[in-house]
């Protein structure tokens, strides 16, 4: 599989792919064999995209014999010491090469969570734990009303199995699955301790709101209680818990599984929810991708399926962004490439009749622009928008009660989204663009400038990717600075607390993004070619009723051909700024 855009191959790679393709045979005393230092040089990039495996069944990766790929790499790999020995670092199963360490936690991971899709419900340790209809919850029950065949299947079987997959895509009824899921369960075990869950802050706070607050929800790192490389929650000093609903688990890494499972009692049941067309997480190995791997064994693979709901039936009208998300999952149907045979180009390829159909009134438009610096039109819209937050900053500051709620409010109703960091659309150009001294001086961030958290920080009770915004106020001579976090509710920090630990945010790539929504997103793409649709597909559905993609042409007749869509997708961009919240003209260029 290609890199994912904002992956790109660090400086470093090239230089550690060879460190450990010399160094790994001398110390294991055995003499060097080019065809498995190649292996290592393709494994060492393929870990640095966040995959701990090779497959040896696809094309040849970047820096091997192509001719000799892979049955002569298999052989030099068999005959080595390197993946014979126990102790060695490579392992060679089936078709896929492994980092040893890696293929331990792949496995440990998914028996652990195999044992669970076997085992019934532990007994309550409550006395208070009680069926409301023995031995199910009747169809006409309070809980089941209104739900569809798949979510009232996924409801009962939380209250009969350890472990429950729920799958689905945006709009199909996820979060309402679990609110009933949750509200079946309560009744059975009034006494029960329930926890919700996800990976980041962004994710945490979209559970906790859909969930009313009723239930407690934090991130994962907080709830095993993260202690910069370790954690305070394991096997020695289990969760005290009931019932564990995890929500984007599509973000959710082999590690940080593997510690959750380590700290989660036996007794508690397990709910794990996400959509599996969504981006892998940064950290190697994707929980969702080794449970939905169609490599793994029958046995294996149907234990998992009797757990597994799937919900396809689509109950929001997303419109255009919906239609354009169903094809990408179509797309993503049964392959593990980044792009379909028949559109080696891209997503983009096979999107284009629908993305050229799209009227000034769908709520997803397609901006084709030459190749060029960045878009005007996303600097106009980030100018405008940066005014109107630091207008609504100048209302806000710890000693008052009133403006937080509308500057918070403005900082989650738009996204900026790019796939690199790096390049003429990138994060790092918008910031330099836009921010005094290119973003780079954290001093020189003005009134108003949206922040991301790069560390979680659980003294402060911050985790990575929590949004915070910057907010001054002018004493006489001094100027005091300070950042505020929140969502329900403000959190104040003063920046010297945070010092290292926050970036600028008028623009994330879309990892960064995932597990957050908003309600307009603009998504640019200057490099399409080769683009997996998981990031076209995560950025655009971030969207909660208004999405703006622009891509760059690939060519002057392209360019032309697209007039009319550009055309009608600027009409549609000015007519969505004017009607956004406006502050004396604040969103005015």
């Amino acid at each position: 599989m290609a890199p994912l855009p904002d992956r790109e191959p660090a400086p470093w790679q090239a230089s550690l792919s060879e460190a450990l393709a010399e160094a790994l045979p001398r110390l294991l005393a055995e003499p060097a064999e080019p065809l498995v230092q190649e292996a290592i040089g393709a494994l060492t990039a393929a870990l640095c995209r966040g995959e701990p495996s090779l497959s040896l069944a696809d094309g040849a990766p970047a820096g091997v014999s192509e001719a000799l790929w892979p049955e002569a790499h298999r052989r030099a790999l068999r005959a080595s010491r390197l993946s014979r020995a126990a102790d060695g670092p490579l392992v060679l199963e089936g078709d896929r090469l492994f980092w040893r360490r890696w293929q331990q936690r792949h496995q440990a991971v998914l028996a652990a969570l195999l044992a669970r899709a076997a085992a019934p419900p532990a007994a309550r340790d409550t006395a208070a734990s009680r069926p409301v209809h023995p031995p199910a919850i009747d169809s006409g029950a309070t809980a089941l009303t209104g739900l569809d065949p798949i979510q009232r299947q996924a409801v009962q079987a939380a209250l009969e199995r350890q472990l429950v997959l729920l799958l689905g895509g945006p709009g199909t009824g996820k979060t309402s699955t679990v609110a009933r899921l949750l509200e079946a369960w309560l009744q059975r075990h009034p006494d029960g301790r329930v926890q919700l869950a996800a990976p980041t802050g962004k994710a945490a706070a979209r559970l906790r709101a859909a969930s009313g607050g009723r239930v407690p929800c934090t991130t994962l790192h907080r709830l095993l209680e993260s202690r910069a490389e370790r954690f305070g929650r394991d096997r020695h000093n289990p969760l005290e818990l009931d019932l564990l609903v995890i929500d984007e688990v599509s973000m959710l890494d082999l590690e940080l599984m593997q510690a959750l499972l380590e700290a989660l009692p036996d007794r508690c049941q397990l709910v794990l929810v996400g959509d599996p067309a969504q981006l892998p997480p940064i950290a190697p190995g994707s929980l969702l991708q080794a449970l939905l791997d169609p490599a793994l064994a029958e046995a294996e693979a149907e234990a998992l399926a009797s757990v597994r709901f799937e919900l396809s039936t689509v109950y929001r009208n997303d419109g255009a962004i919906a239609a354009v998300a169903a094809d990408l999952r179509q797309q993503l149907q049964g392959r593990a490439t980044a792009a379909t045979a028949d559109h080696p180009a891209g997503p983009l390829t096979r999107l284009q009749p629908l993305l050229a159909g799209l009227g000034p009134s769908d709520n997803l438009q397609w901006l084709e622009i030459p190749p060029g610096p960045l878009p005007a039109a996303v600097l106009q819209r980030l100018r405008a928008r940066r005014r109107r937050l630091a207008s609504l900053a100048e209302r806000c500051w710890p000693d008052r009660e009133q403006g937080w709620q509308e500057l918070l409010a403005e900082r989650d109703r738009l996204l900026v989204l790019a796939p690199q960091r790096r390049g003429r659309w990138g994060i790092e150009a918008i910031h330099r663009a836009l921010l005094p001294a290119g973003g780079s001086d954290s001093g020189a961030w003005p009134q108003g400038t949206p922040l991301l958290c790069s560390r979680n920080l659980p003294a402060l009770d911050l985790a990575n990717g929590d949004l915070g915004i910057v907010v001054e106020r002018r004493i006489g001579a001094t100027l005091q600075r300070r950042i505020l976090f929140g969502h329900q509710t403000p959190v104040w920090h003063h920046p010297a607390q945070l010092s290292g630990a926050l970036e600028p945010a008028l623009a994330l790539t879309v990892h960064k993004a995932q597990g957050s929504e908003a309600a307009e997103v603009i998504l640019v793409l200057e490099q399409a070619d080769g683009l997996d649709p998981r990031l076209l597909y995560t950025g655009l559905t971030r969207a909660r009723q208004q999405a703006l993609l622009i891509t760059a042409t690939a060519t002057a007749t392209a360019a032309t051909a697209a007039a009319p869509v550009a055309a009608a997708t600027a009409a549609a961009a000015a007519t969505a700024a004017a009607a956004a919240p406006a502050d004396a003209g604040a969103h005015v260029d």
